[in-house]
């Protein structure tokens, strides 16, 4: 593997495939009644997020610790940053500290490359901008391939708002990568202008993609990214492409539903199909800590 995870794009069809299978063998551990391992002993992991977040914050400070690692959380809201201080000079301030790795989630796409000029240690991109967060790809390959066993040629099709999400992006490159056929479906308005250079299909209808599809992945309309009037309105949004209960009823009996999260229950996705027997949502979280776990293990323990 490479020094750092900044983008799914890193990840060689090998390495992506080790990561998940380290994942399989840290699920195990997982399972027991003492939970730690004492891989990263003596590692320090900081937590820098300039964006606010509880989710990724709370699954990389569980993964870190349950490898033994010291953890330093650092938020920018009452830090120096807030005071004026440069990413560079925040960066030098943990390399002064020894941190073993960084695990970075910012608003400016590209902040996680910039940071990792300037550190010795890894960088874990946990998220930035509207670019990647290749740990959520991950999380979300793993917890497909528990249910599909296998990805080669499985259909994937991912719903929503992808122009603010990195979440599509990642998950466009490392599906691809483990040989998925991804389809994204969104308004027009929803989608980025280089989509066109993505390695999967696009399309405008979800009632055409449903009953081929193995895994539909709902993404979250990040209103807070939105400074224009990208859809007439929340009712038409999920009129067109809401996951609601007669849209459900047209999948595959055993295609599963996923969402990265957080949820706009009934905008997105109807609340009895989030709920439902074949939501993974709440298995997902559970996998990020695994699959984190993987990750920081790789970077910082060296391969099995």
């Amino acid at each position: 593997m490479n020094k750092h995870l900044i983008s799914a794009a890193d990840l060689s069809k090998d390495d992506a495939l080790l990561i998940l299978d380290t994942a399989e063998e840290l699920a195990r551990v997982s399972e027991r009644s003492i939970k730690k391992l004492p891989t990263l002993r003596g590692r320090t992991v900081v937590n820098l997020f300039f964006e606010d977040s509880t989710r990724t914050r709370i699954s990389f400070e569980a993964a870190a610790k349950r490898l033994s690692a010291d953890v330093i959380n650092f938020s920018a809201k009452g830090s120096s940053v807030s005071k004026g201080e440069s990413l560079k000079d925040t960066a030098l301030t943990l390399e002064a500290m020894g941190a073993d790795a960084v695990v970075m989630r910012h608003g400016a796409s590209g902040a996680p490359y910039r940071l990792a000029n300037w550190v010795r240690g890894s960088v874990v991109n946990a998220g930035d901008g509207t670019h990647e967060h290749p740990t959520q790809a991950l999380l979300d390959a793993f917890t497909m391939r528990r249910h599909l066993k296998n990805l080669e040629g499985r259909k994937i099709t991912i719903v929503g708002d992808v122009l603010h999400s990195r979440v599509a992006r990642s998950n466009v490159l490392l599906l691809a990568t483990l040989g998925a056929d991804v389809t994204l479906v969104a308004p027009p308005t929803l989608l980025p202008v280089s989509v066109g250079t993505w390695p999967c299909e696009v399309s405008y209808d979800l009632d055409a993609v449903l009953p081929k599809s193995d895994v539909i992945m709902m993404l979250r309309v990040q209103k807070e990214r939105m400074n224009a009037a990208y859809f007439p309105s929340e009712r038409e949004y999920s009129r067109r492409y809401g996951l609601d209960r007669d849209r459900f009823a047209k999948l595959p009996d055993d295609a599963i539903v996923m969402h990265p999260g957080p949820m706009n229950r009934g905008m997105e996705i109807a609340a009895e199909v989030a709920d439902s027997a074949r939501s993974t949502i709440v298995e997902q979280v559970a996998n990020g800590v695994t699959t984190r776990m993987a990750v920081l293990y790789l970077l910082l323990g060296g391969e099995i």
